[in-house]
């Protein structure tokens, strides 16, 4: 709210300022106001640092602080930082930490620089303004926060290869997740073995992203207002990077508010499954529906267990799975019908909106600034528990298993 965090020279009105910092700490992306116009460069730094924070993550923030204060973190704040790391085991938790901020200087820094070179010499923009424009959306798209300071987000880059590539590795490596980042530099030779975790992910990771990729290419080929104007090439580029944009990073290249229903539709799932767990991503992440896909084959199998590439995974992580996806459905069904019930914005516009705050997505059909101040409110909290909430109630339920000394009669009830 501070004069000079302004291009005005004035105060931001508390609701614009509060949602804007709500969004970047929560690495969401959506807006109230143009974050290139509106905000002057000490406004627009002051969000880059915080989605910088709000990427990096509470827990691994946590583990860093801890090692430069004491060499050796106590065994408790070790094991809650491993629920989110899952794959690891307590004594690699100082390896990940330095991991962590290794491959985050690196990435932003070959990022950055690679659009600063295509800003300045691909699109006649002077050196101080490429290399800002680089490195702001260089650090935006590694923490999947989805800020831009261009006010049509990357519909001017539409056709350009060499903006959107580097831009969606980006978003890829900070949204797949620090622990199979580690995993890929340990054993990256002998993908056997990789941990459960590593090779549900990426698996899951290549599907949502390619059955993407395919369904938008269908429900866009022909679109008018989207895909219809552009080439073959383009359309291949376009689609392949609004695929991976819907799973968290929230930057678009045509206008949402365009797109067919059917592309509404599939943006509902993507933006709701996010990335990689320990990531920058949100949503309530691939492994979570990985196992629970798991789970649906084994039982229509009929097999005791749940079983892929070799190992059983646990019935404590099924039931965590489990019930993360239902606590995140009922956040998403509380959220459309509070924001149904204050707003006059069709039904299909609200889910849009809800799921892309709760799945930190960023993506908006362009009604949030639109919205009265306690639907933008109601956007704010489900910002906030989309980003902390699913990993909070992750955390507490590994911490918080316990074995009961004794077990009821069993029973089975009616189900279906």
């Amino acid at each position: 709210m501070l004069p000079v965090a302004r291009a005005a020279g004035v105060p931001a009105p508390p609701m614009v300022a509060f949602f804007t910092s709500v969004s970047a700490i929560c690495v969401t992306g959506l807006v109230l106001v143009d974050t290139g116009t509106y905000w002057s460069v000490f406004g627009q730094s002051t969000i880059m640092v915080m989605f910088q924070l709000g990427g990096f993550g509470m827990m691994t923030a946590a583990t860093l602080l801890g090692l430069m204060v004491n060499r050796s973190p106590r065994l408790r704040t070790r094991l809650v930082t491993q629920t989110e790391t899952r794959s690891l085991w307590v004594g690699d938790i100082s390896s990940v930490a330095k991991l962590v901020l290794g491959v985050t200087i690196l990435s932003q820094l070959v990022i950055g620089t690679l659009l600063t070179l295509r800003m300045r010499f691909g699109h006649d923009m002077a050196w101080g303004d490429a290399a800002w424009s680089g490195f702001f959306h260089a650090v935006s798209a590694f923490n999947n926060a989805g800020f831009s300071i261009h006010a049509d987000g990357f519909i001017r880059y539409a056709g350009d290869a060499l903006v959107l590539l580097p831009v969606m590795i980006a978003a890829v490596v900070g949204g797949i997740g620090f622990p199979i980042l580690n995993d890929l530099r340990d054993r990256c030779r002998d993908p056997r073995h990789w941990s459960l975790h590593t090779k549900l992910t990426l698996a899951g990771t290549l599907v949502l992203v390619a059955s993407g990729f395919v369904a938008i290419l269908l429900f866009e080929w022909d679109n008018a207002r989207t895909f219809g104007p552009m080439s073959i090439a383009e359309k291949l580029l376009n689609s392949l990077f609004m695929s991976a944009s819907a799973r968290t990073v929230g930057f678009n290249t045509v206008d949402i508010g365009a797109l067919t229903p059917e592309t509404w539709a599939l943006h509902y799932f993507l933006m709701f499954v996010g990335g990689g767990s320990a990531g920058t991503a949100g949503g309530v992440k691939v492994g979570t529906v990985m196992i629970l896909v798991l789970l649906v084959i084994a039982e229509a199998k009929g097999h005791a267990d749940t079983e892929a590439f070799g190992r059983r995974v646990g019935a404590s992580a099924q039931r965590q799975a489990i019930t993360v996806l239902v606590v995140g459905s009922v956040i998403v069904a509380v959220g459309t019908i509070a924001l149904l019930r204050i707003s006059h914005f069709p039904t299909d516009q609200v889910i849009f909106e809800v799921i892309a705050a709760f799945g930190s997505a960023g993506l908006s059909t362009g009604i949030t600034a639109d919205l009265p101040p306690a639907g933008q409110f109601v956007l704010a909290l489900l910002m906030f528990f989309g980003r902390v909430g699913t990993i909070t109630l992750a955390t507490s339920l590994v911490i918080g298993e316990r074995r009961m000394p004794y077990r009821f009669p069993e029973e089975h009830p009616i189900v279906g």
